[in-house]
């Protein structure tokens, strides 16, 4: 049995997928330690996701990049950095000898992570990982928590709304004259500061004719939500719809994101951060899968499913890089098989 911690670091910094479903490891902590002070070591990229959730008492932003500890340098900084913060339990979530680096040389004394062959060598508590055999991440995050012996029964991925968020989004879907009911779409996502996998997004013109559908058989209006970068992408999905759609392309913080999605009939997105965080903040959440694995990557919520056409894909998720070899056209779902599961889940009602 280790000392009950009186200060704690999570370190998972990014991306804004990972950093949601650990967001359920974070909610063991909580639930173990209530009196402890938590610190998140958060990616700049990632950072708004977190802003405001109840069992964070501070985040800490490690920088623009997929790690803080991504060169000697960077290994000795970060571990200095957690010296600081006279920590008792280190929870690191990331694979990463680096990080494991960074861990030893903290001095933390309970230092509990993720040993994936070999490289949680710097972790006092270690849950193994095998990497080949397919297991939701969330899971293998909250391993970590059970190798601290913490229960992990009712632990999902979650992200709180604020209320200000929600009377926000009320306003600007009143200035577009959308309704209670509304259909979330996300054409976007599969790029962040540690990868590019363009090959995860549904094409914009068969997501134009499975969101149509959807909305024609629930009775709802269409909104899009993208990054600003992504707004092309908004461009094509309007000119595939009857009649074009409001968009947000960068307008609106994580928090109203949540909100929105909060609010919707339902939200649908492809294998991407926004769509885990629509999910975890707890809007009725349609994951539109291809080259990734369900398995791994589908919504850590009761409330969110993955929509995928069972293929062969890597056995060790997106580590191995991006598929260029999927097509979406030949291996992904229909639009129209799309749009009848989905409604089937969301319901007409």
């Amino acid at each position: 049995m280790h000392p009950t911690p009186n200060r704690i670091l999570l370190i998972q910094p990014c991306c804004i997928g990972d950093v949601v479903l650990a967001t359920a490891t974070l909610s063991a902590l909580r639930r173990a330690y209530p009196a402890a002070h938590i610190t998140w070591a958060v990616g700049s990229w990632s950072r708004a996701a977190l802003i405001g959730h109840p069992h964070i008492d501070r985040l800490w932003d490690v920088g623009p990049g997929a790690s803080p500890a991504h060169s000697p340098a960077g290994i000795v900084h970060f571990a200095r950095g957690i010296r600081t913060g006279h920590y008792d339990l280190l929870v690191s979530l990331v694979r990463s000898p680096k990080m494991s680096a960074s861990a030893l040389l903290s001095g933390v004394r309970v230092r509990a992570g993720l040993d994936s062959a070999g490289r949680g060598f710097g972790y006092t508590v270690k849950a193994k990982i095998v990497p080949d055999v397919p297991r939701h991440e969330a899971e293998i995050y909250l391993d970590v928590a059970r190798a601290l012996g913490l229960r992990t029964d009712g632990c999902v991925a979650n992200v709180p709304v604020a209320d200000a968020d929600r009377a926000s989004v009320h306003a600007l879907l009143g200035d577009h004259d959308i309704a209670a009911r509304y259909l979330v779409i996300n054409p976007a996502g599969g790029r962040n500061p540690g990868m590019t996998f363009d090959a995860k997004r549904y094409p914009p013109d068969r997501l134009a004719h499975a969101a149509q559908l959807m909305a024609d058989q629930m009775r709802a209006q269409l909104v899009i939500v993208c990054g600003r970068d992504d707004a092309p992408l908004a461009s094509i999905v309007n000119g595939h719809l009857r009649q074009p759609a409001p968009v947000f392309a960068g307008t609106l913080s994580f928090g109203q994101i949540a909100a929105l999605a909060a609010g919707a009939k339902g939200y649908i997105g492809n294998d991407t951060g926004l769509t885990h965080l629509a999910a975890a903040a707890g809007g009725r959440t349609v994951m539109l899968m291809g080259p990734t694995d369900p398995a791994r990557y589908a919504p850590f919520t009761p409330n969110g499913i993955a929509l995928w056409k069972p293929a062969r894909v890597s056995t060790r998720g997106v580590s191995s890089g991006e598929d260029t070899g999927w097509n979406w056209a030949r291996d992904g779902m229909s639009p129209d098989e799309v749009a009848q599961r989905a409604v089937a889940w969301l319901g007409q009602a």
